[in-house]
């Protein structure tokens, strides 16, 4: 009996990775996906239980390993159970402190005070 699979693409729509089918193919012929630290590029990679997948989402790189193939994209809750995450996502660095010269969005306009602080900061470098 033939081990059952699942194509990359479509795996990764129903665990609720990406908004569309369409989003996850283009991920999977980038070539930024990895299946058991091999590069894909194509979207039709069968995926099988137990192996793990390595992408970048956003600002992180997700790491899951496939726990069930799935027969539908559902809710939420659903799609958590496809995978285990073996390094979720960690909480993104403080922001540094505001750089002199950079005002906050919405502040205003500057005074001919600050204005000119500014141009010296700026002639300086």
């Amino acid at each position: 009996m033939a081990e059952a699979s699942l194509r990359a693409d479509k795996w990764l729509w129903f665990a609720r990775f990406f908004r569309s089918r369409g989003l996850a193919a283009g991920l999977c012929q980038s070539g930024r996906l990895r299946v058991n630290k091999a590069i894909v590029r194509k979207a039709h990679q069968p995926l099988r239980v137990g192996d793990v997948l390595t992408f970048p989402q956003g600002p992180h790189i997700r790491v899951v390993a496939v726990k069930a193939l799935g027969r539908r994209r559902g809710p939420a809750p659903e799609g958590r159970l496809l995978y285990d995450d073996l390094a979720p996502p960690q909480a993104l660095p403080a922001l540094p402190a505001p750089v002199a010269g950079i005002r906050e969005p919405g502040s205003g306009r500057p005074t001919k005070v600050e204005r000119r602080a500014t141009d010296r900061l700026r002639a300086r470098d």
